[in-house]
Formats: structure tokens, C-alpha cells, sequence
């Protein structure tokens, strides 16, 4: 049989795809009833920066970022609508002198903004708080983003009545500084978070993911501190509030400063409700010293505070949540790590001769919302969706 070669493709470049997407946006925006304005930003002259396109940029605005690296490029959101988003291959904002207001490489000081497709680094700050983003007041949506080596990625401040929504993003390689407590997302009081398809690893010290929110839904992400981690917690809810924690691969460092995996209310109350809600969740512990999954502060938290831990699966020598009262079932643990298809390539379902499979009932209701899950994370960050199986299996991964 003859060969064939495959037709060749045309070769397409980088400013080529530019200048499509700049049509495509700019077409985009001239077609909106709203005709918003697309402010385009390079990385050096002649290009708008993006601190001018800040000052210029009105409510409902667009400003898109040509790819490159943005050394010292920080600013200050104030507008009430503003989306600002890579305009092809994501852009690279590197923190240089100081920040904007001394905080963060971008501070969002309220209003309804998008982040899309940004990358973050290097920030770093008087305080030890240097920011990629600092989230003030209103509510910021971060999509397909990155964080890393920065004193903290996401830090948002204690208005009751923000809101945070991250998704598909990535946050790692916290800065190895000792005593530094750094920690990759840090929400403060705020209204309402949400974190999905995300992607944590590298922490040094701090924790993955704390939140202090009234209101938060952990929702089908990869934090799993890795080889290089050194991080304490992966979850820390200090104050309680309502957690939903569903569909999650949660794992220790190779060096972990802490046996704790998640914490909840080990500060005390800050709302006036609180509960716990973790389904389908698959953590990994260390081989050595045992780990405690999921450690509860009950005598802190409210009275009424409801727990629920439901079809999760633990690996490696430890507990699940002693000395814990609430609502026990469907969860399965194994000392060896072998239940899973490979912890080294993270790929975490169950192995197909697992008897796990399709052995635990729904999970349904906890404090208003289904634990049932609708997806599961998908590398390198992102989520599937799933249809629901005949019989559900423990973990994150059916």
C-alpha cells in the first residue's frame, strides 16, 4: 500500500493569531447592544500599558492583553464592570518594584470583575502579603488563570458581602521562605466562595486553600501538594461557615508540616451558622506519620453545626475524623496507595478490579445542596462532566 504524507498545514503565526483574535474581539464588541470598548495592551512600547488602559477603561469595557512578559505592569480595577482577559496566548505578569497600593500586582477594589487567562508571578510585599490578585469588595470571577511564587495568589479582604468565584485555575510554587506562612488562595470574611477545577501543589509552610468565607463550595479540584510540597494544611476553614466539599483529590507533600489534611473551626466561629458537608472526596496521605483527614473544632463552632463526611475514600495510614460526631457513611479507606490507578501519573480512579466500585448508596442532601457530584477534575486543570452512574462508587473519580 502506498504512502500517503498528510497534507500539510499552513503555518500560522503568532501575530497572525493575533490579529485574528483582534478582529474577532474587536467585532465582538462593536456587535454588543452595550458597545463596549476593547482596549489592547502589550508588554512595551508603543502599546497601551495596562495601567493606562485602567485609567481609561469605562463600566462594561474590555481590556485584552497580547501575549508576552509585563514586568512592573501593576494597577488598581476600579470600575463597576470590567472583564480583563488574555487576547491569545496567555500573557505574563511579573511583579517589579512595587505594587499597586503596596498589595498586590492587580487590586480589585469592587464591582462585577472577570479575570480570564492571566498569568501571575513574583509578588511580593512589605507585609509579606504581596498578592497576584487582591480582591477588596464586590465580586471577582478568576477563570483559566495562574499563580505562582507569590506571597500569595488570591487574598481578599473581609467584606461580608463579596463575592469570590475561581475556576480552572492553577496555584503553586509557594515562595520558600521560612516563617513566611504563605498561602496559595486565602479568602477572607467574605459572603460567598468558590473554587472549581483548580489545581493547587508547592506550598511551603501555609496552607493550599484557606478560606474564612460564610459560604464555601470546594467543588471537583486537584489540591494535592506534590512531591516539592511542604505546605500545613490543604483546607483550612478557621471559622467554620458552610463548606461544601465535594469531588475533591486531596493529597499531602512528601513533606508536610502537618498531619491535618482538612481543618475546620480551629479558630472559632465568625457566622452564625455553621456545617460541613464533604462527599466524594479521595485523600492521599503520607506514608508516614499517619495523617488525620479531616479534623473538626466542633467545641468552637456553633452548637447546631451539622457534619456530614459521605463515600469519601482515604489512602495511607490514618484516621478519618475522630473523636467527631455526625453523619458517617460510604467511606472506605486502604493503607496502600494501590486502590488508585497511579498517584505518579495522578491518575486517581479506582482501579478496575477495585471492590469499591459501585458499592456505596447516594449520597444526597447535606445543609440544603446535593452532594451528589456532577463532574470531576480533569487535567491539567479543568472538570468533566459525568452521568450518574447505576451504582455510585466512593472517591472523586466514578
Amino acid at each position: 500500500m502506498a504512502f500517503h504524507p498528510p497534507t500539510p498545514r499552513p503555518l500560522v503565526t503568532l501575530a497572525a493569531r493575533v490579529a485574528l483574535v483582534t478582529l474577532a474581539t474587536l467585532a465582538a464588541a462593536t456587535a454588543s447592544p452595550a458597545r463596549a470598548e476593547t482596549l489592547l495592551v502589550g508588554p512595551s512600547a508603543p502599546s497601551m500599558t495596562l495601567q493606562q488602559a485602567l485609567a481609561k477603561a469605562v463600566d462594561g469595557d474590555i481590556i485584552a492583553l497580547m501575549p508576552g512578559t509585563y514586568e512592573g505592569q501593576q494597577g488598581v480595577v476600579t470600575q463597576q464592570r470590567l472583564l480583563i482577559r488574555a487576547l491569545a496566548e496567555r500573557p505574563v505578569l511579573r511583579a517589579k518594584g512595587p505594587l499597586a497600593e503596596r498589595k498586590a500586582i492587580l487590586v480589585v477594589r469592587g464591582g462585577d470583575v472577570t479575570v480570564e487567562n492571566l498569568e501571575f508571578r513574583g509578588a511580593r510585599a512589605a507585609d509579606a502579603n504581596g498578592a497576584g490578585i487582591r480582591h477588596e469588595s464586590g465580586r471577582l470571577t478568576v477563570r483559566e488563570s495562574l499563580f505562582a511564587d507569590n506571597e500569595v495568589g488570591i487574598l481578599s479582604s473581609n467584606d461580608e458581602n463579596a463575592e469570590l468565584v475561581v475556576e480552572d485555575s492553577e496555584f503553586g510554587l509557594a515562595p520558600r521562605i521560612e516563617g513566611g506562612l504563605h498561602h496559595l488562595l486565602y479568602v477572607g470574611r467574605i459572603g460567598r466562595f468558590t473554587l472549581r477545577g483548580s489545581r493547587f501543589y508547592s506550598g511551603f509552610e501555609g496552607h493550599l486553600v484557606k478560606s474564612r468565607a460564610r459560604e464555601n463550595r470546594i467543588l471537583y479540584n486537584l489540591i494535592y501538594d506534590g512531591n516539592e510540597g511542604q505546605a500545613s494544611y490543604e483546607i483550612d476553614l478557621p471559622n467554620g461557615g458552610l463548606a461544601w466539599v465535594v469531588g475533591n483529590v486531596l493529597g499531602q507533600g512528601a513533606k508536610g508540616q502537618n498531619p491535618v489534611m482538612v481543618a475546620f473551626g480551629a479558630e472559632g466561629k465568625a457566622w452564625p451558622t455553621s456545617g460541613l458537608y464533604l462527599a466524594h472526596n479521595t485523600m492521599v496521605g503520607n506514608p508516614w506519620p499517619p495523617s488525620w483527614f479531616v479534623r473538626v473544632f466542633k467545641d468552637r463552632l456553633p452548637a447546631a453545626t451539622e457534619v456530614k463526611l459521605i463515600n469519601n475514600v482515604t489512602l495511607g495510614l490514618g484516621l478519618l475524623s475522630p473523636f467527631t460526631e455526625g453523619e458517617f457513611r460510604g467511606n472506605v479507606s486502604a493503607l496502600r496507595r494501590r486502590a488508585v490507578n497511579s498517584i505518579y501519573t495522578l491518575d486517581f480512579g479506582l482501579t478496575e478490579a477495585s471492590g469499591w466500585r459501585g458499592s456505596v448508596q447516594p449520597a444526597g442532601q447535606g445543609g440544603g445542596q446535593s452532594l451528589q457530584p456532577t463532574a470531576q477534575f480533569k487535567l491539567p486543570r479543568g472538570t468533566q462532566p459525568i452521568t450518574p452512574p447505576k451504582a455510585w462508587s466512593p472517591g472523586a473519580m466514578q
